[in-house]
């Protein structure tokens, strides 16, 4: 595993935890998908075998179908948040934020779905969880206003902002520590904007957070 947490470039000596993800936040990408807006959050979870380095090629299992780009904002916990905690405990406990990628097996989870099973297999196998370095949370102006984009090969794929989430982060980070608590290293991965599709082989991905954040990385297949 090649991933470290890291925060304005400097090792956050944080562990690596687990990966909290939220399935349709975006109202736009759950209808490109043909699924029903949610009432609230869908949440799943990637464990930290999931997590590899955003700016190492990208190996996807391409021998069990098709594998999807999702790019979402991502937030490193850095205290332990439980109990249905609030908006002031959430965001004091923010280490980070960051950018990543929920690498999805999109023909193996809609299997799963139409035999009513849960989505692991498609969504938490080993590298399934690229993620970049974090900036502090001082350097984010507006977490609800930050542009999300993903290129492939040039051409523009996605390009949404957070102020169109359905749950925002805060509100987010409280919901989710009602079920699970959340510590310090792990990680939580907001939702998807619109504009998800297939992976290729020798692809070319950007990726940026409004103008804090860019990354470069290609797409290999996994020997």
């Amino acid at each position: 595993m090649n991933y470290r947490h890291i925060i304005n470039g400097v090792d956050a000596e944080l562990p690596l935890g687990k990966v909290v993800c939220v399935g349709r936040n975006y109202a736009a990408h759950a209808a490109e998908l043909n699924n029903p807006v949610p009432t609230e959050p869908v949440l799943f979870i990637k464990p930290s075998s999931a997590l590899v380095s955003l700016d190492e090629p990208i190996a996807i299992p391409s021998q069990l179908g098709d594998c999807h780009f999702e790019a979402e904002m991502s937030i490193l916990v850095g205290s332990p948040l439980r109990a249905g905690c609030s908006a002031e405990q959430a965001r004091a406990a923010i280490a980070g934020v960051g950018l990543a990628l929920d690498l999805t097996l999109r023909d193996l989870q809609q299997q799963l779905k139409e035999k009513s099973l849960p989505w692991e297999k498609a969504k938490a196998f080993d590298g399934a969880c690229p993620m970049s370095e974090c900036v502090s949370l001082d350097r984010v102006a507006d977490l609800q206003n930050q542009t999300i984009q993903l290129r492939q090969n040039q051409q523009l794929r996605q390009n949404g902002n957070t102020a169109d989430m359905l749950t925002p982060v805060l509100p987010l980070l409280g919901y989710i520590s009602q079920f699970f608590t959340l510590l310090p290293g792990d990680l939580v991965l907001t939702g998807t904007p619109a504009g998800v599709g297939p992976l290729a082989v020798g692809d070319e991905l950007e990726l940026s957070l409004s103008n804090l954040l860019h990354c470069q990385t290609q797409v290999t297949a996994r020997v």
